[in-house]
């Protein structure tokens, strides 16, 4: 017997941000579907979908962040309920959609006695059922590696740069570490037509200390030009309004900050307010709460860059396409 089956798409979400969800279910034209999700008494969470699932290419969808008093670890074990009752379900194949991954930053030993807590993640996703994954601008590259199967590692670049093109003349990409020179150097010369120049600068983090660094020296001509700060997220924002000031202090007409996640922890917020920065612009891989928003912020949306994304994977084909071959590193 020969049948000729179809293929079919669900999209489903966590409860951390169901917002960029829908967004990114309106971009693709589909519904976005009901986990079922139920919270019990002692904090235990069940998943049940409210339709099958059985055949389908199922995209679990949650960025990693506290939110509405639950905890980044809430949120990842939510996930991961999700993408153990889809694969109960008969789901055909499992795609674990991380717009921002948790743990990211301890993806190395960086003393001893430590955890690579990044890579135990992504053993979580794989053992819970997932055969893909997708997040955008991991902390580092070799994160890829730490899961077993197809990794799309997409970047917000190209939503960054069309801000810059809009609003930016002659600006320097200023790195505010060494991590960050080779995402820089590519921006800068994307928008090389615009008259695009490139900087870096030299932090020491104290030993034995976190969320702490102190910015040196430029590396670059910043003299009397606007210098755009760029990197994949703003936590503490220690380093981002560190760097700034030395920019500032060597000539800079303008700072800008410009980064992919908004995680704003702690202090970030006063920080970014009494800062010399005079624009942060982010995207939304991350919620935003009210409490998070002040006038100097402006919010990118992401969600046509994840659907377009998501759309080559159900239909197989190339997502590096999509950032021209620049989305892997």
């Amino acid at each position: 017997m020969e049948k000729v089956t179809t293929k079919r798409m669900s999209l489903y979400s966590g409860r951390t941000h169901p917002a960029l969800a829908q967004e990114v279910a309106e971009h693709l034209g589909i519904e976005l579907g009901h986990p079922g999700l139920v919270e019990f008494a002692n904090g235990e969470v069940r998943a049940r979908f409210g339709e099958s699932i059985r055949g389908s290419d199922v995209f679990v969808m949650q960025t990693h962040c506290g939110h509405d008093g639950r905890s980044i670890n809430d949120s990842i074990m939510e996930q991961l309920i999700m993408i153990d009752a889809a694969y109960r379900a008969s789901a055909k194949r499992i795609t674990a959609v991380c717009p921002f991954y948790g743990y990211a930053r301890q993806d190395r030993k960086a003393e001893g006695r430590e955890p690579i807590t990044a890579r135990m993640v992504a053993d979580l996703f794989k053992a819970a059922g997932a055969k893909r994954m997708v997040s955008i601008d991991l902390h580092s590259g070799q994160i890829q590696g730490f899961f077993e199967g197809p990794v799309d590692h997409l970047t917000a670049m190209p939503v960054l740069e069309n801000y810059l093109r809009q609003n930016a003349d002659a600006p320097v990409i200023v790195a505010p570490d060494a991590g960050r020179i080779k995402v820089a150097e590519r921006m800068s010369q994307h928008l090389g037509d615009r008259g695009a120049d490139l900087a870096f600068i030299y932090k020491r983090r104290p030993k034995g200390t976190t969320n702490v660094a102190e910015a040196k020296e430029v590396m670059g001509d910043v003299d009397g030009r606007l210098c755009i700060l760029t990197d994949d997220m703003i936590d503490s924002g220690g380093t981002i309004c560190s760097a700034a000031e030395v920019l500032m202090a060597r000539g800079a007409k303008e700072v800008w900050a410009m980064a992919t996640h908004a995680v704003l922890s702690g202090p970030a917020i006063d920080r970014l307010k009494n800062s010399v920065i005079t624009r942060v612009v982010v995207t939304n891989t991350l919620p935003l709460s009210a409490e998070k928003q002040f006038d100097k912020v402006e919010v990118l949306s992401i969600a046509p860059l994840i659907a377009d994304a998501l759309n080559a994977v159900f239909d197989d084909t190339s997502v590096s396409e999509i950032f021209g071959g620049e989305n892997q590193s």
